[in-house]
């Protein structure tokens, strides 16, 4: 499956590409904010968007939303240093197929939250 990597830290962009590449996963790009994130999408049509929630300008809520506006949207796992309970329903209300806490990011993670076979997002 193919990921872009939507991370607005580089070093820590840098550590999930290459954790994610170990893991068998297919980067298919980078981004650092929300714009280069679109723009990203939709060159590359991705599997899945690792999306982290904290990004300048635009929240990653605010990505996948526009993300899940798209006619054949790509699956979106938010990701934050964070825990999952700090964002409440707006978590649970996003169109997304899951949330990982940074620390516990992994290809095996990401693999059981994404869809292999696309269609619309799940919501959590």
């Amino acid at each position: 499956m193919s990921v872009l990597i939507v991370e607005d830290h580089p070093a820590f962009r840098t550590f999930v590409h290459e954790l994610l590449e170990t893991d068998g996963w297919h980067i298919v790009g980078e981004a650092g904010d929300a714009a280069e994130a679109l723009a990203a999408v939709a060159e590359s049509r991705p599997d899945v968007v690792l999306l982290d929630v904290q990004l300048p300008g635009r929240s990653g809520f605010e990505v996948a939303d526009q993300l899940a506006a798209q006619r054949s949207p790509p699956q979106v796992v938010l990701m934050s240093s964070r825990s999952a309970s700090d964002y409440g329903d707006r978590l649970r209300d996003a169109p997304v197929r899951g949330f990982l806490a940074k620390s516990e990011l992994s290809g095996a993670a990401l693999s059981a939250l994404a869809s292999r076979e696309g269609g619309q997002p799940a919501r959590r």
